[in-house]
């Protein structure tokens, strides 16, 4: 069976990957704080095996403010405040999901561990510098990830919110694989698309129709960040 490896050994040997990786490497050197962690940056591959794969959600790069990043989009550390775009994937979730109820932390791992592979599409950035990271070979090699899933994989959900993630489209074979975009949950755009599109029960009823078990979205409640995940 196909595993991470496969598709990532090879990419790790490309002048992109070295590059990307040399370059957040380098930031650290000069003194910059760089999130995530060096050991966390391929977390969204560590919780995610390919075997499991059933949805992507594409993000663009990690939170660039202490504490947030963890290698996987959207999600942040138990104890962490929720950021905005969070608040506003649960408030659908909230409105798409019978019985969902906002959990108290931003922790994601849950959706990883059930097969919800959460990429973004840059790896890494600078503390306070959104984007900092972008240009230098991460969108090269996300973008080869996000074709080897399309091309070894069947009947994998695609959730692209915003631009960013919907310029990927190009990037996967819709005959094999359900595309859902809209607009992103961030505060300045999810009343343009992201509220009501219900990509959750959507993917449900996509995964359910191909003999899959739908990602079970609601997440359990933490007290504090000790608690295994």
């Amino acid at each position: 069976m196909l595993t991470w490896k496969d598709i990532i050994g090879p990419l790790k040997q490309t002048d992109f990957f070295k590059h990307a990786y040399a370059y957040q490497k380098e930031q650290r050197n000069l003194g910059k704080n760089v999130f995530p962690p060096e050991g966390q940056i391929f977390n969204a591959f560590v919780y995610t095996p390919l075997e499991t794969l059933k949805v992507v959600i594409i993000g663009q790069d990690p939170y660039h403010e202490q504490g947030q990043a963890m290698g996987l989009s959207f999600s942040v550390p138990v104890g962490i405040p929720i950021p905005k775009s969070l608040h506003n994937i649960y408030k659908e979730l909230s409105d798409d999901i019978p019985g969902f109820k906002k959990p108290n932390h931003g922790n994601l791992v849950p959706w990883a561990r059930q097969g919800v592979l959460l990429l973004n599409t840059v790896l890494t950035v600078n503390e306070s510098e959104a984007n900092s990271h972008k240009g230098q070979g991460w969108e090269l090699f996300t973008d080869e990830v996000i074709k080897a899933i399309s091309s070894n994989c069947t009947n994998i959900v695609f959730l692209l919110w915003g631009n960013n993630a919907i310029q990927k489209a190009s990037l996967i074979d819709s005959s094999k694989h359900l595309i859902l975009s809209s607009a992103h949950p961030s505060p300045l755009s999810a009343s343009r698309g992201f509220f009501g599109s219900h990509h959750f029960s959507k993917t449900n009823e996509y995964l359910i129709s191909c003999g899959k078990r739908p990602i079970n979205w609601q997440l359990p409640e933490f007290l504090d960040g000790s608690e295994e995940l």
